[in-house]
This record gives structure tokens, sequence and C-alpha cells, in this order.
């Protein structure tokens, strides 16, 4: 009788290689949008000519090694924005003036509450349906912003909610909705991504909460409830993990701070199944906070690989990293990944789309390094 061998763990998601989700705009989509704004091609043009992109990154995903793919978020402008405008009650909006990153500011683009929060037809759901439809045999992952960002990021009109209760109901029930929704045309790997962590991890984020007249260790915990609970009704089979980013746009970033101060909530108190972190510079701390991890079943995807510059890292220290973060978590419960996509927004990070799929390339080949005897 031959010996059933088990599946290698380069083979089940969260993968040993895998990536954040966000890709590079092709100039070629990104004219086509500007001839869309501009009233020179119709929306069904831009819808072809988006297809059309999005089924060849799905081939180059493959190509690179990838064992799940994802639309790049090619049809997005934001990662968070454009899909909370998809529910009803949630409009977009011009700001006053855009978000400071550490030397450029972002779009003057926000999000408004302007009447109950509502999911009964999301439009992103024909976007999951066709990036499983040219994914063939590949794992088809979708990425979608965090409850989080919409309490954090949004403003609310006055009148709309007279009680967060209420409001955090209605968040919840529209995301396990929406949850339900992907689930029903197929999808098994969701993605949730949270910059709202990053104000928890370092002081002057801590202190920014109290001079606000909010305690950051009880607004911490709420954030982990509304996660919780918005993902309580998925099926058994359906795997959801969560991305904490400190920021991306234009190669920078928003904050810094390690995971010490909710270290604990973090790896034991989210009832996700793996966790995406940053870990690719000094501004995300060490991995000693990673000693919190208290389930055999959770993973931890290290993000060792910088989506910020083109530079790739030197693939010994990087497996040195590793072995130091299964000081505090085995092996088998550790994955390798940039540390955020290649384009949180349509402009886009500061390096070519070759060298883009150079670290894609890079992070398949330094897991299969770390991992090729290891089985799940």
């Amino acid at each position: 009788m031959t010996k059933q061998i088990a599946e290698p763990t380069l083979t089940k998601a969260p993968f040993k290689a895998d990536h954040v989700g966000s890709f590079l705009r092709p100039e070629r989509l990104k004219q086509a949008r500007l001839q869309n704004e501009n009233g020179e091609i119709t929306a069904e043009k831009l819808r072809t000519i988006e297809n059309e992109e999005i089924t060849k990154l799905v081939q180059k995903q493959k190509d690179a090694g990838l064992k799940s793919v994802t639309d790049g978020e090619f049809r997005r402008k934001w990662w968070h924005f454009d899909f909370l405008a998809g529910f009803e009650g949630v409009d977009l909006y011009q700001t006053e003036e855009g978000v400071e990153f550490k030397g450029v500011r972002r779009k003057a683009d926000g999000i408004k509450v302007t009447d109950k929060i509502r999911c009964s037809d999301h439009y992103m759901i024909e976007h999951f349906t066709f990036l499983k439809s040219v994914a063939g045999d590949t794992l088809a992952k979708f990425t979608i912003p965090s409850p989080n960002m919409l309490l954090h990021r949004a403003t609310f009109e006055d009148g709309v909610y007279a009680t967060d209760d209420e409001l955090f109901n209605d968040l919840v029930t529209a995301y396990q909705n929406v949850i339900q929704a992907l689930y029903d045309e197929g999808c098994r790997y969701l993605q949730l991504d949270d910059t709202s962590w990053a104000s928890f991890l370092s002081e002057d984020g801590r202190d920014t909460l109290k001079a606000e007249g909010q305690n950051p260790d009880t607004l911490a915990q709420l954030s982990a409830r509304i996660i919780n609970e918005a993902i309580s009704k998925r099926p058994a089979d359906l795997l959801v993990t969560m991305h904490i980013c400190r920021g991306n746009f234009k190669s920078t970033y928003f904050s810094s701070g390690g995971y010490e101060e909710v270290s604990e909530i973090i790896f034991g108190g989210l009832d996700v199944d793996g966790l995406f972190l940053e870990f690719d510079d000094e501004r995300s701390g060490n991995f000693e906070p990673l000693r919190r991890v208290n389930r055999p079943d959770l993973y931890i995807v290290l993000g060792l690989i910088t989506s910020k510059f083109g530079e790739l890292e030197d693939p010994e220290k990087v497996k040195a990293r590793i072995a130091e973060a299964a000081k505090y978590v085995p092996l088998k419960q550790l994955c390798l990944s940039p540390q955020c996509g290649f384009a949180s927004t349509e402009e886009g990070n500061l390096l070519t789309e070759e060298q883009q799929w150079e670290k894609v390339r890079h992070t398949v080949d330094t897991a299969q390094d770390v991992w090729e005897q290891v089985r799940r």
C-alpha cells in the first residue's frame, strides 16, 4: 500500500507564501479610469478593460507561484472607502483636506453615514463573482475593510443613530449579510483589512485617543468585539484572516509602534483564522508580543518583505527573522508575505511592476526554502 503523504503547508491557506492582495494598477487601467471620469469612454468600456486586466493579473499571480489570487483591487480607488460606500446609508464625499502621511497628504475623500446602515445587495459581490470565474482551480481570495474602518473613519450625520449599540448592531448585521453573500458566490478565503489598530500601538496614538476623552484599552476591546460579531455567523469552511496595517500610501506610512500594548487582544481575543502583520522594519517592533498567541489554529503571517520599495531583502536575513519569530510561535503556525499590498490606493507604491513581481517571487522562493519539509 502506498503511504499517504500529508498535504504540504505551501498549499493550505493562509499559505506559507501569501500576499495582502492589492497590486499596482497597469497604465492601461489608469488611463481608462481617467477617460471614464472625463466622459470619454462608457462605464461598460471601463468594465471591459478592468475585466481584461484582472484576468491578466490572475495569471501573473499564478505564474509567480501564489496559491491564492485576488483581483488586485483593480476596480477600487481606495482599499476601504469604495467598499464601505457600498452599504446603504453610507456615502462618499469630499473632505476639507486629506489625511497626512509621512511627507505626503492623501486625496480629500471620506465617507459619511447619512442613514441607517443596511446591506441588501452590495455591488462588490459581482466583483468577487468575476474573480472566481477567472481564478479557475486556484483559490480566489477577497479583501474587504474591517467594520472598524467605518467606525473610525466615517463622519455621522446628526440624528441617524440615537445610541452606539444601535449603530453597532446595524454595522454587524450589514457585515454578516455581505459575508454570507460572498460565501454564497463561492468565497472561501476572506481578508479583513484594518488600520484602526494603529491608534493603539503607539504612545502618540494612545495619547491622542485619551485627549479625545477615550480609553484606548476599552476602545481596543470594542474593536475586537465588532470584528468577532461581524464574523460570528460565517460558515465553518470560510477562512477569515485580518491584516493590521500602519498605513500605506505612495510608499509612506501613517504611524509606528509595536504590538505589545494590545497583544493580549490581538493574539488572544480575535476569532480570526490568521493575522497578516507588518514586520518589515523597526516601526513594527519586535516579535516578543507573539508570546501571547495561545491558539494552535491561529496562523501568523509575517510581513517581512516590504511592499514599499523595490530592493529585495537578503533571503538569509529573512530566514533568520522567521527563526526568531519561531521562538514564540511554532514554525508550522508561521507564514510569510509582503508587509502590505502594493497599491492600497490607485496611485500605488513607488516601485515598478517588475519589482513588484520580483518581490512576490522572492516571497514564494524564501517560503519554499523555509517550509519545504514542514507539514501542517
